[in-house]
């Protein structure tokens, strides 16, 4: 800081927040006058009002408005003033805040007048940070005001740091006004202004207002990476920034990622009751929460987070953000299981839309979509129509996901008008839209759960298809949002060191973990958080990667539908639907489908559940019950399959496509597919695509030994022992050289991957889900980096099959990340499996391959008794 202009320290504040702190303490212990000490006091309350709390804040800036008032500056009095505005407002006090901004924009207006400062960058200064309050109040208007004003006079002062911030606020209030293009134009041209200065802080800023316009213009990867950029930048300047919270809550939420989200608010929530922080912020950040909660299945976490925003913001005078929080719970409330629609809540949605719409809310058509839904479910046909049209009108602007909202409120509307044609057009319109926002990602996780949004527009079209009894267009319907990940091929992630840096980090951390677990060390607890801080960090990255487009035209519904029929030849496929909680069983083959009644979709759950619970004792028994065996098969048969089960053919061969739900059905144990050739495929398409996966050049075989893993050795060596003396090569990684770079590298582009060792299924975070390896784990994110995947894969360690639901039927796990890539076929389980018994049933499968057998037909021939494994993909 220059001794000859203590201003200087003001400029430092966002800078150099550290050397700031420590100079204006220096500067008040060096007994300077009450200008300079106004000035020491202000840089003080900014630093606590920003980073630290607000009460002192408060009190550091009263202190500095007196001093200013002592030191006879009308300008420095001017300045301080609307400071303490800001501070005020951000506490709660909005009438007090308000009082003194206006006071402050009086005076330097009376100022300028005098010609005492006759550029007039003080009143610019304090116009800005009224319009800066008026924007927090969600005055959005009278905000804009204040900026026609400030923005040309800062500019004209060629006061760039000030200008850059007026012009980052103006983009603020166009983005909350829903006008894109403008506020992104502002951001990048105060990025720029920024770029020559030593404004760290505001910089830091830019880089984050940066990832809100991209955002808001969808492209959620880009957004990601510039929020983290910006993260690193106020970490290094020991900044909290509790806005970033929200941006990254919001970008988190449009991803799907609506868990991620609530955590992450609830934490920046935390920090701020430690810091005793913003009272705006606190309210801000519990509207977020909310609508986390939410989207994530629990309406009465979001009511209760919305309902306490609500108050805060009623109470801090902010019409705009309260009518909005209001929003949240009246959403929470319809969404209640079992909550009756009623009168009153029709009403408070028909008013609370046309307070948004006064207010120039982008989010209005939510009100009007809640209000035509609570009208259909009482009968009110005239008020729903008239609420779902207004909602139906952003189909046509703004973000691809706000614009299939719009579709769904039409496709409602149709529905509600009894015209079919009209609500399959509006279904399809708005899952085009999404799969547009979906094509945006590289990650399989984001593209994976993307899919929700899209779940209640196919339940709309195949309710109806349903009453019209046509099972093939059912079936196409059905298709068209089941496990569309693994429909196309995966996008290749960028060779990228860092990433595979954390990786093999993470592995040595998995490693020495779980060394410590066994020996009871204390380091447990600090090895847990560092493996938890590098999964953050390997997810975070590859949430990043940016999709690519889809090549080659859309098959119309026939053609596909007529494909999959060729293809079953005189096979058979069982495509199980759950439409409004009744399951269905959609059997295909010789050349049509058939539509047939399963039973309640809870009772089919409850019975794959039960099945697994015995199944996990009997895995350990050296002779199960066969007898339990069999009633347990038929009474889960009957719950799965219905009817559809004595309708399957003699032997024919089956592909099972089942809901991701239940997809860890223990398939094997269903008595109709006990010595039947099956395969679980996905999606049907999914399955058509790894049918017709190229078969790699040569025939080249690998084994591995994982760690620990009884009768393993006899395993591998025997299997190897069956190639060998077909004359097949065979490449053996036995315990000790079974480590993640050297199985990947041996099992790119392999015929045949055979992996015999310990797995984990992480059902919290399912491409974590692993195999042990000997440097720890390989997970789903170092099986997506495979430049090709292995033809045929096995695992035959327990659980390895399993994969989790998310999005609208969308699946993620080991299995799922190698079907992506182009596995043709997997054999795994989805139970235990008893290690001694498995032994036969891997040799017999193996040598039904040798003798080129398909992977179903092998397995069926080999497993006898056991119930353990399953084929999934091709087969």
């Amino acid at each position: 800081m220059s001794r000859e202009d203590p201003h200087d320290l003001l400029a430092m504040v966002f800078a150099r927040p550290r050397e700031a702190l420590a100079a204006a303490r220096a500067l008040l212990a060096d007994g300077r006058g009450p200008y300079e000490s106004s000035i020491a006091r202000q840089a003080l309350g900014i630093l606590h009002r920003e980073f630290g709390d607000l009460e002192a804040a408060i009190g550091e800036l009263r202190q500095a408005v007196r001093l200013a008032r002592r030191s006879g500056s009308a300008d420095r009095e001017t300045d301080v003033l609307a400071t303490l505005g800001i501070a005020l407002l951000q506490s709660g006090r909005t009438r007090a805040g308000l009082s003194a901004l206006d006071q402050a924009a009086a005076r330097a207006e009376s100022t300028r007048a005098d010609g005492t400062r006759a550029d007039g960058t003080t009143r610019a200064r304090v116009l800005f940070r009224r319009a800066g309050a008026r924007w927090i109040l969600g005055r959005h208007g009278p905000a804009l005001d204040d900026l026609r004003d400030a923005v040309p006079a800062l500019l004209a002062a060629r006061d760039t740091v000030w200008a850059a911030r007026a012009l980052t606020l103006r983009g603020h209030v166009q983005l909350a006004l829903g006008a894109v293009r403008p506020a992104d134009a502002d951001f990048r041209t105060a990025q720029d202004m920024l770029g020559p200065t030593r404004q760290e802080h505001d910089s830091a800023v830019a880089v984050q207002n940066r990832g809100v316009a991209a955002f808001r213009t969808g492209d959620l990867p880009a957004a990601l990476a510039l929020l983290d950029e910006a993260e690193r930048r106020f970490s290094s300047l020991g900044t909290p920034m509790f806005d970033l919270v929200g941006d990254r809550c919001a970008v988190l939420l449009a991803a799907g990622l609506a868990r991620d989200a609530l955590e992450h608010a609830d934490g920046g929530l935390r920090l701020l009751a430690r810091l005793r922080g913003q009272a705006t912020r606190r309210a801000e950040l519990l509207l977020i929460a909310a609508r986390a909660a939410l989207q994530s299945g629990d309406p009465a976490t979001a009511g209760e987070r919305a309902g306490e925003a609500r108050r805060l913001f009623a109470r801090q005078h902010r019409a705009w953000w309260s009518e909005h929080a209001r929003l949240i719970v009246l959403q929470a409330e319809h969404a209640t299981p079992d909550a009756p629609a009623r009168r009153t809540a029709l009403g408070e949605a028909q008013r609370l839309a046309a307070r948004l719409a006064g207010l120039g809310s982008p989010e209005v058509w939510q009100a009007h979509l809640l209000a035509g839904r609570i009208a259909l479910a009482l009968g009110r046909a005239g008020v729903a129509e008239r609420h779902l049209a207004r909602a139906a009108d952003v189909r046509h602007r703004g973000p691809a996901t706000s614009r299939a909202g719009g579709w769904l409120a039409e496709a409602l509307r149709a529905e509600a008008a009894g015209e079919p044609r009209r609500l399959l057009h509006a279904c399809r319109a708005g899952l085009a839209l999404i799969e547009e926002h979906r094509l945006t990602f590289g990650s399989s996780e984001l593209h994976a759960l993307a899919t929700a949004q899209g779940a209640e527009l196919v339940t709309l079209a195949q309710r109806h298809l349903l009453r019209e009894g046509r099972p093939r267009r059912l079936l196409a319907w059905t298709e068209r949002w089941r496990a569309t990940s693994l429909a196309v091929p995966a996008v290749s992630p960028p060779e990228d060191g860092e990433l595979l840096a954390r990786l093999a980090a993470l592995r040595q951390a998995e490693h020495l973990l779980a060394q410590a677990r066994q020996d009871g060390a204390a380091s447990a607890t600090a090895l847990e958080r560092d493996r938890s801080r590098l999964e953050s960090r390997v997810r975070s990255t590859t949430l990043q990667i940016k999709g690519g487009s889809r090549g080659g035209r859309e098959r119309r519904d026939d053609d596909r539908t007529g494909r999959l029929l060729d293809a079953l030849g005189g096979g058979r496929l069982a495509e199980l639907v759950a439409v409004d909680g009744t399951l269905h069983v959609l059997l295909c083959g010789d050349g049509a489908v058939r539509r047939h009644t399963a039973g309640p979709m809870d009772r089919a759950v409850a019975e794959v559940e039960f099945a697994r619970s015995r199944l996990r004792r009997l895995a350990y028994e050296r002779d199960p019950d066969q007898g339990e065996l069999h009633d347990l098969g038929a009474r889960l048969e009957r719950a799965v399959l219905g009817p559809a089960a004595d309708l399957l053919g003699e032997r024919a061969p089956l592909v099972v496509v089942p809901p991701s739900t239940l997809h860890t059905t223990p398939w094997g144990l269903l008595p109709s597919l006990r010595r039947r050739p099956f395969t679980v495929a996905p999606s049907a398409r999914a399955w058509l695509r790894a049918r017709s996966a190229p078969r790699p050049d040569g025939g080249r075989v690998v084994l591995v030994r994982g760690p620990g893993v009884a009768h393993a050795d006899r395993e591998v060596r025997e299997i190897a022992g069956l190639y060998a003396e077909a004359g097949r090569e065979v490449s053996l990684l036995e315990a000790g050289r079974s480590t993640a770079p050297a199985v990947l590298a041996a099992i790119d582009g392999s015929l045949l991957a055979h992996l015999a060792a310990h797995g984990t299924f992480r059902a919290d975070s399912p491409l974590f889900s692993s195999l042990h390896l000997d440097d720890g784990p390989l997970t789903g994110y170092d099986l997506e980096r495979l430049r090709r995947a292995p033809h045929h894969l096995v695992l035959s360690s327990c659980d390895s099959g399993q994969m989790a639901a998310v999005g609208a039927d969308e699946l993620l796990g080991l299995a799922t990340a190698l079907l992506r890539l182009g596995t043709a076929g997997i054999v795994a389980s989805v139970v235990p499996v008893n290690d001694e018994t498995a032994v036969p049933v891997m040799l017999g499968l193996h040598d039904g391959l040798r003798r080129g057998l398909g992977l179903a037909e092998a397995l069926c021939r080999a497993r006898g008794d056991d119930v353990s494994f399953i084929a999934i993909g091709a087969g």
